[in-house]
């Protein structure tokens, strides 16, 4: 077999054939690999025929894995596999990059369907890296220079009397460590040297601004991430892994199956501290995330 990458959109999305992923890749096929992640930024397999361990060793080919997430709870007994479940609330259905708000997040989020519901719950997959090449000069220079604090104690959509027990658990789950990190706006991709926006629904503060006028300059700028020439929507069928480049991009889980089952179980890939333009690292002000990822080289 021989591996083939087919572009699915202009901007954003690949799909690969011809290798079994269920397998050592050889050093080869790995590079091949991660070449078309840096190119198209989110790859599709289809019939993959993983487990939890095989989906595991897969994406140790290209580094160290993290652990579930920092706060929530991993797949029993399997402390690297995250579920993506339904059952377990449908937080993730705002535009965000996995775990911005600790210092080195995730270089890389894969995906795996379990179980797919009969219609609706696609997974949007946007390029950041579109989005700062579509900004206007005036409003990228702009973006150049801006940092911004990323937390997970965020301000939620729903006030707190909207939601039920179950949801205020999860929500206390979540924030049961609390972090706040300060990452550039514009983040250099460090194997491409790309420019991305690097904000999303963690990204609460600009530095230096007050809440409501950082408000404003991100719901600016997310706008140019989420046009719809920028986003891959994945449409789940069973046994797929989806591959996408935490670094520079943005995603969204679409609650639109009613309540139906849904689930994926996630691995991440360890990541660098993110570098701004002129070179200059993230910051950590609140929340000690070395129990959940060492700092990739």
């Amino acid at each position: 077999m021989s591996l083939q990458i087919s572009k699915i959109t202009a901007n954003i999305g690949a799909r690969v054939s011809g290798v079994d992923i269920s397998r050592p890749l050889d050093t080869g096929t790995a590079a091949a690999v991660r070449e078309a992640l840096n190119t198209h930024k989110a790859l599709v397999f289809d019939d993959v025929n993983l487990d939890d361990d095989s989906h595991q060793a897969f994406v140790r080919t290209f580094g160290e894995v993290t652990t579930a997430h920092p706060t929530v709870s991993s797949v029993d007994g399997v402390p690297n596999v995250l579920p993506v479940d339904s059952e377990r609330g449908r937080a993730a259905n705002h535009w965000h990059t996995d775990v911005t708000f600790v210092l080195n997040p995730p270089q890389a989020t894969t995906l795996r369907s379990i179980t797919v519901p009969p219609y609706g719950g696609e997974t949007l997959i946007a390029s950041s890296a579109a989005a700062y090449r579509q900004l206007p000069e005036p409003l990228r220079a702009l973006a150049d220079t801006l940092w911004a604090e990323h937390t997970n104690d965020y301000d939620y959509a729903v006030p707190d009397e909207d939601i039920d027990e179950q949801q205020a658990a999860q929500r206390a789950q979540f924030t049961s460590i609390k972090y706040r990190t300060v990452h550039p706006v514009v983040r250099v991709h460090p194997l491409t040297g790309e420019r991305g926006l690097y904000i999303g629904g963690f990204a609460q503060r600009i530095v230096g601004l007050s809440p409501s006028e950082s408000r404003r300059i991100l719901d600016l700028l997310q706008a140019y991430v989420t046009r719809p020439e920028n986003i891959l929507r994945h449409r789940w069928s069973e046994n797929q892994l989806v591959v996408f480049d935490n670094r520079i991009t943005q995603h969204y889980a679409i609650d639109n199956y009613d309540g139906r089952p849904r689930r994926l179980h996630r691995v991440t890939l360890a990541g660098d501290v993110p570098v701004g333009i002129e070179g200059k690292e993230s910051y950590s002000i609140q929340g000690d995330a070395s129990h959940y990822t060492p700092v990739a080289a």
